[in-house]
């Protein structure tokens, strides 16, 4: 399988980063809420300092959705949302121990962090602008066209796995008790992406390793290094690894 962002979205995103983790043995994951009251005097002291609109790591996403045309306050990043509930009501819904854990590391770093179930993905995932014809799936089970320009998570099959780039992610790929490899991807543009996302990649291996879950893959992702391949990562599997810029 791979990961990559399409040319379109460098050029007009020059900044990005991305850290990148593929893992499998989730169906062994032990529990992580001990991991995630560690991190949220993190959380408790970002939202003591001021509005989320204030943070640079949503400020930068507010900038990015306002450039593709999308009103910022409508169509929130994956982890202003977050900061936003957790504000209001100091707690989250419970999912799945994996989503859960990364839902608090997406609110303690303020960056949007996506899991997608590796089963439920043909091929790979390519970051880029919609053509129209790719297929979402609703968490009410709809079927949604992105309209044509509108980044999307999209796999080799034509599946859209997000609207919006981090705006709200596909039914299709959820992970859940059937899940037991997981590709995770957090994004930032803000001017301490690298530096931030490096830590953030560091937080997520080391806690996942400890909760008996196999880390297969992990990149920073840049200009200069912009493909992940991860099949290779796990056992029985046919070795693809190649380097891109």
């Amino acid at each position: 399988m791979y990961f990559t962002h399409a040319d379109a979205v460098w050029e007009a995103h020059p900044g990005l980063r991305a850290a990148v983790i593929a893992v499998d043995g989730v169906l062994g994951i032990t529990a992580t809420r001990a991991y995630q009251d560690k991190l949220l005097p993190r959380v408790e002291e970002r939202l003591a300092a001021g509005g989320e609109s204030a943070m640079p790591e949503i400020s930068a996403w507010r900038e990015a959705f306002s450039a593709m045309g999308l009103k910022p306050t409508q169509y929130r990043c994956a982890s202003e949302a977050l900061l936003r509930r957790y504000r209001k009501e100091r707690s989250l819904p419970a999912f799945h121990p994996l989503v859960d854990y990364l839902n608090t590391v997406s609110m303690a770093f303020a960056v949007p962090v996506a899991v997608f179930d590796c089963d439920r993905v043909a091929g790979g995932i390519t970051v880029r602008p919609a053509e129209g014809t790719e297929e979402y799936t609703t968490f009410q089970g709809d079927s949604e066209h992105p309209a044509p320009g509108e980044v999307v998570f999209t796999d080799a099959a034509g599946y859209a796995h997000s609207r919006r780039w981090t705006f709200r992610q596909s039914a299709r790929s959820v992970v859940g008790p059937h899940t037991e490899r997981a590709l995770i991807v957090a994004e930032a543009l803000h001017p301490s992406a690298e530096a931030d996302l490096t830590a953030l990649q560091q937080e997520i291996t080391t806690v996942l390793g400890e909760c008996r879950v196999r880390v297969g893959a992990a990149k920073l992702v840049r200009p200069t290094e912009r493909r992940l391949e991860f099949f290779s990562a796990f056992p029985g599997e046919e070795s693809t690894s190649e380097e891109r810029p």
